[in-house]
């Protein structure tokens, strides 16, 4: 007897055969069918029959023609080449478009090492975590394994885009198309299309923090530019086009409207200067520093990056806003050739909680959760606590708003900083250091002690503490107690408080000691808004957070 294993695959050719079959009988029918319709070619008269002729009626031009004719030459593919690490001359393995996805555990994803840097806590940025894990910046970029060349001694390369905006050769583009690159060529839209990878290419200036660099290639004739537009009066819903290099295919041009504006997608430092224009252009793996254009073909920004999960365009593209690429491009063709931003020494953390806003008694403004030590703004008076309400005069409606007019400003200049401090008004004057100056952080480890006391927040928080050990208090001079335990689904764990962090404050009344904890503890009840100000002693750089809610 057959298995059901062979008559299976018996039934399964069988089946086959059949159909072949089938096919072999429909193609002998077709032959004959064939033949009998050419035999009657010739009683078949088609001299009645109409010549077709291709129209003469044009399609006037629309707006997306017309500035894909006027901008286009100004584009420009740029290729790189990074060399192997060992001896060059190998045999050159071509990686166009070739891109790298950033690592979400990475230094400078989430982690926060500068001024008026936002901070988040455990180092992770609010609601970014499984957009991080496809978000794909670097898709004009190298592979990470092709860093500084290949180990098999190859040379890598990478494609780009980029915008010509000064006639004498100046272009921009994305820091990641040239990073690490060991040589750079341009290649212009008026150049023949052959193997030559195009011109050479000199960096004049790059900015990490905006992801923006200038290159410069040498002419003997002025070329063509594109005109920078106001992205400020840019609108969602605006009709934009994008004009670059995806997948290596020159003078590619894709349409696409303004989905959104001001949008961050990197948390903490990383993202604190990038805030994109969002689009649903077709941006693909290449378009990396090519221009984002509004419809009188400005300039309004420069494609930087994709949210993918196929390492392929799937409708959401973000573009730095001209206004910033203007800014940092007269910076980078300056004689420094960098971008100087201002800084006051502060530290602190976006998002708070509604809680938080009541509790300390402001809607808009900053609560600083750090001052940086001989820094300007300590020196200027500033405490960790005091909510920065005004500059000049001006209110501040958040943390980046407070950055941007902060950073914008030069270091020697000083500013009025207008307060609130334990609920009072006051005000401070702040002289503007320079942001990669003001920072020199490290970390203090702590030590331990146990306390067998009884907690009165078991019941009512959910977690238990005991008094920081002197030697820690006196190391970072602060005062507090230090949570022990945490229940799982408590109130204290709702707001993310974990065993060994600092309780310094509740409600703004001091927790220095175990009875001053209780105390503050003891006046808490239900409907109650809840603020613990809190420090990680493992990392003190980071400062003091304020986390809280209303107690159920």
């Amino acid at each position: 007897m057959n298995s059901l294993f062979d008559r299976m695959r018996s039934h399964r050719l069988s089946s086959s055969f059949v159909l072949l079959a089938t096919l072999s009988a429909a193609i002998v029918g077709g032959s004959f069918a064939a033949h009998g319709v050419r035999g009657q070619e010739k009683q078949n008269n088609s001299t009645d029959a109409t010549p077709l002729k291709v129209a003469n009626s044009s399609i006037a031009p629309n707006e997306f023609v017309k500035i894909a004719k006027e901008v286009g030459p100004a584009v420009v593919n740029i290729n790189t080449q990074t060399l192997p690490k060992a001896a060059a001359g190998n045999k050159l393995r071509r990686f166009p478009h070739s891109r790298v996805q950033p690592n979400p555990q990475a230094p400078g994803n989430g982690e926060t090492d500068g001024e008026d840097d936002q901070q988040t806590p455990g180092g992770q940025g609010q609601g970014q975590g499984n957009f991080q894990d496809f978000f794909n910046k670097f898709f004009g970029g190298q592979m990470p394994d092709q860093e500084g060349g290949g180990e098999d001694g190859q040379v890598r390369e990478s494609l780009g885009s980029g915008f010509i905006v000064d006639a004498k050769g100046y272009i921009i583009t994305n820091n990641h198309v040239i990073e690490k690159a060991d040589k750079i060529y341009v290649k212009l839209s008026t150049d023949p299309d052959s193997q030559d990878l195009g011109r050479p290419a000199r960096v004049i200036g790059t900015d990490k923090a905006t992801d923006l660099a200038v290159i410069k290639i040498d002419v003997s004739a002025p070329l063509p530019t594109v005109k920078l537009g106001n992205s400020d009066t840019s609108q969602v819903g605006d009709w934009v086009e994008a004009i670059g290099s995806p997948f290596a295919l020159a003078q590619t041009v894709t349409a696409g409207i303004i989905s959104a504006k001001n949008r961050t997608i990197e948390p903490g430092v990383t993202g604190q200067f990038q805030h994109f224009i969002q689009t649903d252009a077709a941006i693909n793996p290449g378009n990396s520093g090519g221009p984002l254009l509004n419809m009188n073909g400005e300039v309004v920004g420069v494609n930087t990056a994709i949210f993918t999960q196929s390492a392929g365009y799937q409708g959401i593209g973000f573009a730095m806003p001209s206004n910033t690429v203007v800014s940092v491009y007269n910076d980078l063709i300056s004689p420094s050739h960098k971008v100087t931003r201002g800084s006051i020494g502060i530290q602190f953390r976006p998002g708070l909680s509604g809680a938080v806003n009541r509790v300390y008694g402001f809607k808009n403004g900053v609560l600083v959760q750090q001052v940086q030590p001989n820094g300007p703004a300590e020196k200027g008076g500033l405490k960790a606590g005091d909510i920065i309400t005004t500059i000049d005069g001006r209110s501040i409606k958040d943390g980046d708003d407070l950055v941007a007019d902060i950073a914008s400003r030069k270091p020697g200049s000083s500013v009025r900083l207008g307060l609130l401090r334990d609920g009072k008004p006051s005000d401070a004057t702040v002289s503007i250091g320079d942001r990669d100056k003001v920072f020199d952080l490290g970390a203090i480890r702590p030590d331990a002690a146990p306390d067998e006391r009884g907690d009165a927040g078991e019941a009512k928080l959910g977690m238990t503490v005991r008094p920081l050990a002197d030697a820690t208090a006196s190391k970072l001079h602060i005062a507090g107690v230090v949570i022990q335990n945490v229940r799982s689904g408590s109130f204290a764990d709702l707001q993310g408080l974990q065993p060994s962090l600092v309780i310094l404050r509740i409600n703004k009344h001091a927790t220095g000691t175990k009875d001053q904890y209780d105390a503050a503890v003891n006046n808490l009840k239900t409907g109650d808004d809840v603020v613990f100000e809190v420090m990680d002693p493992k990392h003190p750089e980071v400062g003091i957070n304020y986390v809280g809610g209303t107690l159920q």
